[in-house]
């Protein structure tokens, strides 16, 4: 069977590439780069990261990205230890005639003692007969959901509405992933990453991507990532308008940029969608500073209530949208290696009106 390994060394080395060239083109260190050629998945933090790798030096290398990640994840299927019932074990010609003598004795004493000791049998139509598994509920918010699930288990997003929540429950998770969602039934398949609208409204809810899923055992279950899209989790009055500062109160050195313009102030949504490798912090609200390494085609989304302040490694390779009021708010990308700190947040303005402005910083 090929390797992913050798087709990226290969092809590295078809191109006359060095590591080291590769490592500050795509900003993944060289050790990583290795660790993929080399199939080593000990050098990395966690398969995620060994995911977003292989696909950005897939990607770099021009070759095909879906199928070095089924060679991957058939290599991961190979690997695991074989389960010891497979594993056939030879038994002693006498073990046979003395495993029918002490059943035949054992099936005689039951007889007896069903008889002797009679109970009247259990009528509970109620009884649960087998749960080897406890399913399991997790509660969604604004930040990265990520979890092996098994089917049965139950996805609880919180809403604005009456109703309080919408109960996704996973349908499947032998090849593809199924869920079963009040709009109806949705398929993810292997290293696929698709926006679901759970509610029927027509608008995208949620980001759900598939890292693991067996073609052959559904026992095992499926390691997804979900992230809550604008407007489902958001509870509109939870604003604290006493830490709106007054536009008076920001320094006047930093440029601002008004997004929108309101009567009131309200929570809202900051999507940011990567093209490449990038480092990325954030700071919502009086939240503490959250620092992640995102690779291409990974999603960040975040819904503050007063604001957040973002820093980017190179925002030239980081598309940001703000989604308030219902209305959305393309920031487009930044120049090519720069540095990127801004706050995104409300202030108040002498009018009395509130101000959504995007604050450059040093």
């Amino acid at each position: 069977m090929e390797s992913y390994g050798e087709i990226l060394k290969n092809k590295r080395e078809e191109k006359n590439l060095e590591l080291n060239k590769i490592a500050r083109e795509i900003s993944i260190e060289e050790r990583f780069l290795k660790g993929l050629e080399d199939e080593d998945s000990g050098v990395f933090p966690g398969e995620a990261y060994l995911i977003g790798f292989l696909k950005n030096y897939s990607n770099f290398l021009e070759l095909d990205t879906e199928y070095l990640l089924k060679l991957y994840h058939n290599k991961q299927l190979q690997e695991a230890p074989v389960p010891q019932e497979l594993l056939y074990k030879p038994k002693a010609r006498f073990v046979l005639p003395l495993v029918l003598s002490i059943s035949a004795v054992l099936i005689a004493l039951t007889l007896v003692l069903v008889f002797v000791f009679r109970k009247k049998p259990v009528e509970d139509e109620n009884v649960l007969v087998s749960s080897k598994v406890k399913k399991q509920q997790y509660e969604l918010s604004d930040k990265k959901f990520n979890a092996r699930v098994y089917k049965g288990d139950q996805l609880i997003v919180p809403t604005n509405d009456s109703n309080g929540k919408i109960i996704l429950t996973v349908r499947d998770t032998l090849s593809s992933f199924g869920l079963d969602t009040p709009s109806g039934v949705y398929y993810v398949e292997l290293s696929e990453e698709s926006e679901l609208d759970i509610n029927g409204d027509n608008i995208s809810d949620m980001i759900l991507y598939v890292s693991d899923i067996s073609s052959t055992d559904d026992s095992r279950g499926a390691e997804i990532s979900v992230l809550l899209r604008h407007g489902v989790a958001m509870d509109l009055d939870s604003v604290d308008v006493e830490e709106i500062p007054f536009a008076s109160e920001v320094a006047s050195k930093h440029p601002q940029r008004v997004i929108l313009e309101d009567n009131r102030a309200y929570p809202f949504t900051v999507n940011a969608s990567f093209r490449a490798a990038c480092l990325f912090r954030d700071k919502v609200d009086r939240e503490n500073s959250v620092e992640g390494y995102f690779s291409k085609g990974e999603v960040f989304t975040a819904s503050p209530h007063n604001g957040i302040r973002l820093w980017i490694s190179n925002s030239n390779v980081v598309s940001l949208t703000i989604i308030a009021d219902s209305k959305t708010f393309d920031l487009g990308m930044g120049n090519a290696g720069q540095v990127l700190v801004e706050d995104i947040k409300w202030i108040k303005d002498t009018d009395g009106k509130y101000k959504l402005v995007i604050i450059e910083l040093d």
